[in-house]
């Protein structure tokens, strides 16, 4: 049986690292893929990046609809970029990286984003809705960014304090 994966949590400063770009798609990126996949599945989240499990790699897997399907399918994208976004939605996320915390967060509505699949071919999504807000979220990780970054300094600062009183215990 694999061993459970460690989704690093805030304020892991590997959080805040960039990824790079996946160069070669070979069988340890296979491996990276499929042991992302339980790990989200196992948290459980609908998306997980690289990053979270201390990989700074361009690389995220999700799946929207894995509360409601037996038949597990996730999702993989490679060096994803969001290359259109228009239009706002504000909508209440979380994240298996920042520990019992939700907030509303101002997202762009409609997104368009172009990656590579497992199989290193050519992927081109128009998302909206959870798909898009998903996708987003992700992709903010892979540029060390996190949904907190988002909301305003008095709610992230809260959060921060509450976290550091946490890590004192």
């Amino acid at each position: 049986m694999q061993e459970e994966i460690k989704i690093y949590t805030y304020p892991d400063p590997i959080l805040r690292t960039r990824s790079s770009i996946i160069e070669n798609i070979d069988g340890s990126t296979q491996i990276l893929i499929d042991k992302m996949a339980k790990t989200m599945y196992s948290a459980p989240g609908i998306g997980l990046a690289a990053i979270q499990i201390g990989q700074p790699v361009r690389l995220v897997v999700y799946d929207l609809a894995q509360w409601h399907d037996d038949n597990k399918k996730p999702s993989v994208l490679i060096n994803p970029e969001i290359i259109m976004a228009e239009g706002e939605v504000m909508h209440e996320e979380a994240c298996l990286s920042v520990l019992d915390f939700s907030a509303e967060v101002k997202r762009s509505a409609k997104i368009k984003v172009r990656g590579v699949d497992r199989n290193g071919d050519p992927v081109d999504i128009e998302a909206e809705d959870l798909l898009a807000i998903c996708l987003q979220h992700e992709i903010d990780h892979l540029n060390g960014v996190l949904f907190i970054d988002h909301i305003s300094s008095l709610k992230r600062s809260l959060y921060k304090k509450r976290i550091k009183k946490g890590l004192k215990k």
